[in-house]
């Protein structure tokens, strides 16, 4: 069988003395889309800082590709192949659109690489081509949502972390991001862990499920099952 992307095991962290994840394990295989389901307060982004290292973990063991990365600085673990797009999504408002995809390119020196993929990605977000003269901040919510899940792309990730990607946007940019999401894992086999407050979407898009409740997994499974457990329907699909 092959060894997962990243294995997560038993893990702790927190923000000084407050702790967030007790002892949290779970995994995910490559190619794969999975979703970390959750009430606000459960320790879902928590969980997304962690295993980039920006939120330091006290206890546990995490490994992508086999190699165990707590510990390393998050620069080596970007270097690795791991892309946060964080909740806010970080744009620098003052620099153009391709300037910030540019910046996405920062660890990467193969000029013309980075050009040819400059270009693959406006074929998955031709909006962002039409803007890329213009200062990010003035984009749309959702333009600059696309743009942070480009500029992310441009570091050419195994594993993309993805920090709540509807928030504030209207169903119909949701729907139409979500299928662009499904298209770089198919496309790309870039795999995908999602935190997203939108279960009932969430599901629909991912291959596996974790419900997390107080920093612990609490349910866990295909997502198509996950969907048809009452509580989960109760809880967050609202029926």
């Amino acid at each position: 069988m092959t060894a997962p992307l990243l294995e997560v095991r038993d893990l702790h962290a927190g923000y000084g003395a407050t702790r967030v994840l007790h002892g949290l394990s779970f995994s995910i295989n490559e190619g794969s889309i999975t979703t970390l389901l959750g009430a606000n307060g459960a320790g879902k982004t928590t969980t997304l800082r962690a295993l980039c290292a920006m939120v330091p973990a006290t206890q546990g063991e995490i490994r992508f590709g086999g190699q165990r990365i707590d510990g390393r600085a998050t620069e080596d673990i970007v270097r690795l192949g791991v892309a946060h797009v964080p909740d806010g999504r970080g744009t620098f408002a003052h620099l153009t659109t391709e300037e910030n995809l540019q910046l996405g390119a920062y660890l990467r020196r193969d000029k013309a690489g980075v050009a040819a993929d400059l270009e693959r990605i406006y074929g998955y977000f031709p909006r962002l081509k039409e803007r890329r003269r213009q200062q990010a901040g003035l984009l749309s919510g959702g333009e600059q949502q696309m743009l942070a899940v480009s500029r992310a792309l441009m570091l050419k990730p195994r594993l993309m972390l993805l920090d709540e990607p509807s928030f504030g946007l209207a169903p119909l940019i949701v729907k139409e991001l979500f299928a662009i999401l499904r298209t770089i894992n198919q496309s790309e086999k870039v795999s995908l862990l999602i935190v997203e407050q939108n279960a009932a979407m969430a599901l629909e898009l991912a291959d596996d499920a974790w419900l997390i409740e107080t920093g612990r997994v609490v349910l866990s499974g295909r997502s198509e099952d996950i969907r048809r457990d009452d509580a989960v329907r109760r809880a967050y699909l609202g029926h």
